[in-house]
C-alpha cells in the first residue's frame, strides 16, 4: 500500500485547518504511513503522533507569507517523492503547483478545494488554467453541492461532495468550558452579537459595522469581532471613527471559541465567499440563530434557504442593518429557524463524511 502524503503548507487557524486536523487523525487512527508537509511547526501538537511531520529545518519559515510557504513545501513534497515514488498526495491547499508536481512524476493526487471559485478564479485566463490543471487531478473534493455546482459550471468538472465532519459532541463539551471573558454579560438588557473569522476582505466584517453604525441608535447590542489579520487597522479605525467603542469588541482568534458562542443571542456571517463555513455549523450546533451573507458556496445550503436562518446579499449593509433590527424586536420566527437549522446538521455527520475520505483515499492507495 502506498504511504499518504498530506500536503498543507501554511496553517493559519481557521476552517480548513479544524477540517486537516480532524481528516488527519481520522485516517491516522486508520492507515499504517501518513506523512504531513507544513511549514507550521506551531500546530504540530494537533496531531495524532502517527503521523510523520515534515517541517522546514528552520522556524521562521512559519512567519512568511503563504507563497513563500507554498515553495518551500513544494520542495519538501519533491525531495520526498524523489525518494519514494509509491506514495499518494491529499492536497488541502497550493491545489494546482500539487497537482502540476504530482502530474510530472506520474503521482496520484486527491485535491480537496476549500472556497468557491468566485473568490480565486477572477478573469478568463486563470480559468483556462485552472480547468485544465484541475482536469489533471485524480479526484477534487469539494464540501457543498452549490459548490460542486459551481465547479462543473465553471470548469466542467466533476467533483466530489463530502460535507464538512461535525463533531457535536466536542463542541457541547468545549463550550461549557469556563469563560472569564466578561464582555458578554448574562442578561437581557442588549443583544449580544458575535462574528468569527480572519480579519480579510473575503470575511468581510466592514459590512456588519456598517450595519450596526445604522441601527446603533435604535437598538442596544454588544458585538464581539474574534480573529485576526490584514483588516484589523482597519476595523479598529472605523469603530473609532463612527463611536462604537463602548459596543464592539476586537480580540484575536481562540482556541475554544466554542464557549464565546454559547453566550451570543446572534452569529452574523459576512463572508464575500465561502467554501462551507464551518462557524456557521459550530453556531447552529450551540442552537444560535444565524444571519449570513448569501454569499458562494455553502450558506444558503447550511441555512435550507433561509428556513433555518436569514439570509442577505453579500456587501448589502442596509440588509443586514434591517434583519438584526427585525430580530431584536422578534419578528424573524427565530426559535423556529433554530430547530429547523439544528435538525439539517444530520447531513454533517461526523463519522459518515470521515468514512467518505477514508473510502475514497482507499481507492487510490
Amino acid at each position: 500500500m502506498k504511504n499518504l502524503i498530506i500536503f498543507m503548507p501554511s496553517i493559519e487557524g481557521g476552517g480548513v485547518e479544524k477540517n486537516l486536523f480532524i481528516i488527519s487523525n481520522y485516517l491516522a487512527l486508520k492507515l499504517k504511513k501518513i506523512i504531513l508537509i507544513t511549514a507550521s511547526s506551531n500546530y504540530n501538537n494537533y496531531f495524532n503522533k502517527n503521523i510523520e511531520i515534515i517541517n522546514p529545518k528552520y522556524k521562521f519559515w512559519d512567519s512568511l507569507s503563504r507563497r513563500t510557504k507554498y515553495l518551500v513545501c513544494l520542495i519538501l513534497l519533491l525531495k520526498k517523492i524523489l525518494i519514494n515514488k509509491d506514495v499518494l498526495i491529499l492536497a488541502f491547499q497550493a491545489n494546482i503547483y500539487c497537482i502540476l508536481l504530482s502530474k510530472i512524476f506520474n503521482i496520484k493526487i486527491i485535491a480537496r478545494s476549500n472556497s468557491s471559485p468566485s473568490g480565486w478564479s477572477k478573469n478568463l485566463l486563470k480559468n483556462i488554467i485552472y480547468k485544465k490543471i484541475l482536469k489533471m487531478a485524480d479526484k477534487v473534493i469539494v464540501n457543498s453541492e452549490e459548490f460542486k455546482k459551481e465547479m462543473k459550471i465553471r470548469f466542467s468538472l466533476n467533483t466530489e461532495c463530502i460535507y464538512n465532519p461535525l463533531n457535536k459532541k466536542e463542541i457541547l463539551f468545549l463550550s461549557k468550558k469556563k469563560n472569564k471573558f466578561n464582555y458578554f454579560i448574562k442578561n437581557k438588557k442588549y443583544l449580544r452579537i458575535l462574528t468569527i473569522g480572519r480579519l480579510v476582505d473575503q470575511k468581510d466584517q466592514i459590512t456588519i459595522l456598517k450595519a450596526l453604525n445604522i441601527i446603533k441608535n435604535k437598538i442596544n447590542f454588544r458585538m464581539l469581532i474574534i480573529g485576526k489579520g490584514i483588516n484589523k487597522t482597519k476595523l479598529d479605525d472605523y469603530i473609532i471613527k463612527n463611536n462604537l467603542k463602548e459596543k464592539v469588541k476586537l480580540i484575536e482568534f481562540q482556541k475554544n471559541p466554542y464557549k464565546f458562542i454559547k453566550l451570543c443571542d446572534l452569529f452574523i456571517l459576512s463572508s464575500v465567499y465561502e467554501g462551507l463555513p464551518n462557524v456557521l455549523l459550530e453556531a447552529i450546533c450551540l442552537k444560535k440563530f444565524v444571519i449570513s451573507s448569501n454569499c458562494p458556496t455553502g450558506p444558503k445550503e447550511i441555512l435550507s434557504y433561509n428556513k433555518g436562518g436569514s439570509l442577505y446579499d453579500p456587501k448589502n449593509y442596509t440588509q443586514l442593518a434591517k434583519l438584526i433590527e427585525k430580530f431584536y424586536k422578534k419578528k424573524l420566527n427565530a426559535e423556529k429557524k433554530i430547530k429547523h437549522a439544528y435538525n439539517g446538521l444530520y447531513r454533517f455527520d461526523y463519522k459518515n463524511n470521515l468514512n467518505k475520505y477514508l473510502n475514497l483515499v482507499l481507492r487510490y492507495l
